[in-house]
């Protein structure tokens, strides 16, 4: 499985980034730029995920990386960032709610 450091997202990566965290977590504070579509319902909006290469991340890693797992099983370019977005925030990187 392809990962990222939140470092290296952080550096200005040209690609989508999906948040597959619940809403109400997402609402709370989310990477900027990201677009979440919850990991309980992503199977009903598979059509809505890029076509290009694209980023997944979720709180600390563990959902993203199934999530990426599954996709890239499905053909999709995707690629988890560990640690997720509490290590974004411990990293005192700004974020969106």
């Amino acid at each position: 499985m392809q990962s990222i450091s939140v470092h290296d997202l952080h550096a200005g990566r040209q690609r989508p980034l999906i948040d597959v965290r619940e809403e109400h977590e997402f609402a709370a504070g989310h990477v900027p730029g990201a677009v979440n579509l919850p990991m309980s319902t992503l199977g009903e909006h598979l059509d809505d995920l890029p076509a290009e290469p694209f980023d997944v991340i979720c709180q600390v890693g563990g959902r993203s990386a199934r999530v990426v797992e599954a996709l890239t099983a499905r053909g999709h370019d995707a690629t988890n960032v560990d640690g997720g977005t509490g290590e974004w925030i411990a990293a005192g990187y700004d974020v969106e709610s």
